[in-house]
């Protein structure tokens, strides 16, 4: 246990390539599919690397160094460190891309903030976000969310929650309804993060609002690494079988929008899972940094 605490506190995954060798994974910051189902999007300290077909490459766009990433609405949304040589300042704040990452627009907080935690709506404009420093735009530290891609901000009291956040998620349709995961457990919001309520009580590692609208699934470490299903609002509760994890458990979750039993997961150890059947099987794409 100590072990993999320290894996979840100081463990980020990512994809650099050297010449003439197959992409190595040294940190990854969130996962997500493309608007047309056909790539598997891994952000990471030098750019976006893509999972297509079965062959690993780079996305064309700028190597920035991303360290909050979430898709929704078929856009992109990130924060981080701005490539060398890009003339942006540092950090870029909330960005957002619609046409994959290739070119990225200024949302705000430019200069000011870095977002490691950051959840977009699938369909809804809400974006959330965990904010350690104070900015122009946030007063005090805590869950932010903007209805209006960051002109406005909202803070929220996030009473109930315990815990430092790890992972954060946010409803595709109904933008008030927020998961977060933490070494306390995993807890729902039904009222944008004013209160939550704890859905799992182990150590929580991921959470992600499945598109059907119903279900929530998050990823916890109880001695070993387990993945749920859950109806909303403490409904019934399945667990996914899971691959082999030694030591590792599940950091992100992701579903194909264009085939919706189609999931990937990444874990803190640096491998990647997709499954085209809702989680019943899996594929290995990528085993502790090393990409197949």
């Amino acid at each position: 246990m100590p072990r993999l605490a320290a894996c979840l506190l100081g463990a980020c995954l990512a994809f650099s390539a050297a010449a003439q060798q197959p992409l190595a994974l040294r940190h990854v910051h969130g996962l997500a599919y493309s608007a047309d189902g056909t790539k598997l999007i891994v952000p990471s300290h030098d750019g976006l690397a893509v999972f297509e077909r079965g062959h690993w490459s780079r996305e064309p766009g700028p190597p920035h160094d991303y360290m909050g990433f979430s898709a929704g609405n078929g856009n992109f949304y990130a924060s981080g460190h701005p490539a060398p040589g890009s003339g942006i300042a540092n950090p870029f704040g909330l960005i957002r891309s619609r046409d994959g990452g290739r070119t990225w627009q200024s949302l705000g907080l430019q200069g000011e903030s870095d977002f490691h935690l950051l959840a977009a709506s699938g369909r809804a404009r809400a974006v959330y976000v965990w904010n350690e420093e104070l900015s122009s735009r946030m007063q005090r530290p805590g869950l932010h969310y903007t209805l209006d891609d960051g002109r406005a901000w909202r803070r929220v009291q996030a009473a109930g929650l315990e815990g430092e956040p790890r992972a954060l998620a946010v409803h595709s349709d109904a933008p008030a309804l927020v998961a977060v995961a933490t070494p306390r457990g995993i807890f729902e919001s039904v009222d944008s993060g004013s209160t939550f309520n704890r859905v799992a009580g182990a150590q929580g590692t991921a959470v992600f609002y499945d598109l059907d609208g119903k279900h929530l699934w998050y990823g916890v470490f109880d001695g070993e690494a387990r993945l749920a299903r859950a109806r909303l609002r403490a409904g019934p509760m399945a667990w996914v079988q899971l691959p082999r994890l030694e030591n590792d458990a599940v950091a992100y979750i992701a579903q194909n929008p264009a085939s919706r039993s189609g999931y990937a997961i990444a874990t803190f150890r640096r491998s990647i899972y997709v499954s085209a059947d809702a989680g019943r099987s899996w594929s290995q794409i990528a085993e502790r940094g090393t990409a197949r």
